[in-house]
């Protein structure tokens, strides 16, 4: 493994195109990637959506603050029923931010020589930003449109905080000679940064996208939509092999793309795989549960079994000590 490939993988680098008013991040997920989907034995068209959607999750996350939680949720009447991500920001300044997602879907009406995201169907694309305690979390929602996961967050950027923002990404399986095949994933976005005073307003319903979503064409005009669109055509140049690595180092592809934006970048975040489950937070979710209730989830062997649907860990307690009576008791 070479040295760009331990300096790289599994960071999320931010940048500035200064003469575009332009601000974006650079994605790699090596080793974050191959966890979350080797917890798991999808077929290939769930692992492409939650692929995009860890990706999704790493390069809007690197924005959220300390401590904070943002989950990126998809819900849909297709066959693909829920992708879940969550990421959660470092405890202190310099620490590894944590990833983790999982898929729910009907294996039986999946068409597993359709593109992935039209396995969702009908449904939703949310983004939940928690906080902390004692704060009220944050939620937006938005149609599922556009052909993509990567569309729906354009969208709902659009909509939220009217934000022109375009996600350029990819992810396959991937082998480096001498290493086992893997999942690798690279990915650009870029965003238009807030005009003083706001950019101006424009219904939601009153936009030029696919439904009447607005789009950069409804929000940018004059020479903001000019360096914006500047911007994107100079993404559009972006080769597959550029944007997973690890031959091409994210700042080189930077420079590679902006140079003449004047392309300023800022300090990597590492990210790492994680999840938060543990048995004392099984136990709290069965506090609400009476002794009755209990007993019918109680196993022949006389335990009761809880597997989280992230990391697939699995507990096994003893049924005495949980419910509202073992709690109170």
């Amino acid at each position: 493994m070479t040295a760009q490939t331990i300096t790289w993988d599994d960071t999320v680098l931010p940048f500035q195109l200064d003469r575009a008013d332009v601000r974006g991040r650079v994605a790699r997920l090596d080793g974050v990637l191959d966890q979350v989907l080797t917890q798991h034995s999808y077929p290939p068209v769930i692992e492409a959506l939650v692929a995009e959607m860890a990706l999704l999750t790493a390069l809007i996350g690197q924005s959220v603050k300390l401590r904070w939680k943002l989950s990126l949720q998809v819900r849909g009447k297709g066959a693909a029923r829920l992708i879940a991500t969550d990421y959660y920001g470092p405890e202190t300044e310099g620490e590894p931010a944590r990833i983790r997602a999982y898929a729910s879907y009907d294996a039986d009406r999946l068409d597993h020589d359709a593109v992935p995201f039209s396995q969702i169907g009908e449904g939703y694309f949310a983004v939940m930003i928690d906080q902390g305690e004692g704060m009220v979390p944050y939620q937006g929602f938005t149609p599922i449109a556009g052909g993509s996961l990567a569309a729906c967050a354009e969208t709902y950027f659009a909509l939220s905080e009217q934000l022109p923002s375009r996600f350029v990404l990819t992810y396959c399986k991937s082998q480096v000679p001498g290493d086992a095949l893997h999942w690798r994933a690279g990915g650009v976005m870029l965003q238009h940064m807030p005009s003083i005073g706001g950019n101006r307003p424009v219904a939601a319903e009153a936009g030029s996208g696919e439904g009447g979503l607005l789009s950069h064409i409804d929000i940018l005009s004059g020479e903001d939509g000019e360096n914006w669109t500047r911007a994107n055509v100079l993404l559009e140049t972006v080769e597959e092999l550029e944007l997973i690595g690890p031959s091409v180092s994210p700042t080189d592809l930077l420079v590679r793309l902006f140079h003449e934006e004047s392309p300023r970048v800022f300090d990597a975040q590492p990210v790492r795989f994680g999840c938060s489950c543990s048995e004392e937070k099984v136990r709290q979710t069965m506090s609400i549960y009476s002794q009755e209730d209990i007993q019918k989830m109680t196993t022949e062997a006389g335990v009761v079994t809880a597997d989280c649907q992230f990391c697939s860990a699995h507990y096994e307690m003893d049924p005495l000590t949980l419910g509202f009576e073992a709690k109170n008791g």
